[in-house]
């Protein structure tokens, strides 16, 4: 797998990264913490966001469209999760809800783009443009929730040519059904790896080694790179 993971072509994409989403208290927190607390999905983030910024690993935002009011009272063709998102006024602005979680929201130096409406990161925002324009044909996609915004971003992913791997336990969803169906039934359909934080991490470390080895290695002088004696 460690040929997969080169530092410059590959992405940590991070799903909804508020604290509505992955905080204690968060709105939508209360309906994941079961899953999310069973899987380590706290643990694993940290251990995982670490190895990949050591790793160089470039990484982006993929954000829910964070509630102003009654955003969709015009809409024509409203889903049920939409729905109650908009009643819930999930990750409202001007909220704590709608700020980022201190540890898994952006860092200096990460990309983020523009709002989705739905479920995937992808529809009506320049997630493909950004990832294309910094060269990333890898996308390791974490965040929330497995069932939902995760599949959605991923399968899209697939679509567009991406390579996609699913980190199984730095994710979560509203029941232990809903974990296994997006991880063995679903995911097998689009995602190209589903592993584990602890089988992701040493192939990240690995390719970072190889990398750091490239970089220290002697390089032939321009003399010799023409070929001359």
């Amino acid at each position: 797998m460690t040929e997969l993971y080169i530092p410059t072509e590959t992405a940590l994409l991070m799903i909804d990264p508020y604290n509505d989403f992955m905080s204690e208290g968060g709105k939508l927190y209360d309906y994941l913490k079961v899953v999310a607390e069973s899987v380590g999905f706290q643990q694993n983030m940290r251990r995982l966001i670490e190895v990949v910024r050591i790793a160089g690993v470039k990484v982006f935002i993929a954000p829910h469209h964070r509630a102003h009011g009654p955003d969709l009272a015009t809409w024509r063709h409203v889903n049920a999760s939409q729905r109650k998102a908009d009643e819930m006024q999930l990750a409202a602005v001007g909220t704590w809800g709608g700020d980022w979680h201190p540890e898994f929201g952006p860092a200096l130096g990460d990309i983020i783009a523009q709002e989705h409406w739905g479920q995937s990161g992808f529809a009506n925002t320049d997630l493909d443009a950004l990832l294309k324009q910094h060269g990333i044909s890898n996308v390791i996609v974490v965040g929330m929730a497995a069932h939902t915004c995760v599949e959605s971003t991923a399968r899209f992913a697939m679509e567009l040519g991406y390579h996609v791997t699913l980190v199984k336990d730095a994710t979560s969803a509203y029941d232990d059904d809903s974990m296994r169906v997006a991880h063995e039934v679903t995911g097998p359909t689009f995602a190209h790896a589903i592993v584990t934080t602890s089988e992701l991490i040493p192939e990240l470390r690995k390719r970072s080694i190889v990398e750091t080895a490239a970089l220290d290695s002697p390089q032939p002088s321009i003399s010799r790179k023409l070929g001359e004696n």
